[in-house]
């Protein structure tokens, strides 16, 4: 499931743990929904809606594929950082992979 109220995102940035990446700020609390969910959150840095929508699609799809069985009830907000639209789907699934083994 996901995050989508503003207000869901900014307690979990401000409340929550983080971690950072070379290509990812990662943030975490526990939540009382019973299951994890997610937020992911990509900035403009100047580039065209296109590349940002990729980079998005392309995070959601990490944590849908290798995330999403193993975490226990959280909610995990992930914010890109300008390096990760030049970064490759491997190098993207290494880094979050290692964050939601540190989470756990």
């Amino acid at each position: 499931m996901r995050l989508a109220r503003g207000s869901d995102l900014t307690a979990c940035w401000d409340q929550g743990r983080r971690l950072r990446t070379p290509h990812l700020d990662v943030a975490w609390r526990t939540n009382r929904a019973g299951h994890p969910r997610t937020g992911v959150i990509v900035p403009r840095f100047q580039f065209t809606a296109v590349a940002r929508n990729r980079l998005r699609r392309r995070v959601r799809e990490i944590l849908r594929r290798y995330a999403l069985a193993s975490l226990p009830a959280i909610d995990l907000v992930v914010r890109v950082k300008r390096l990760a639209y030049a970064a490759s789907f491997a190098v993207l699934r290494a880094e979050l992979s290692d964050v939601v083994r540190r989470v756990i």
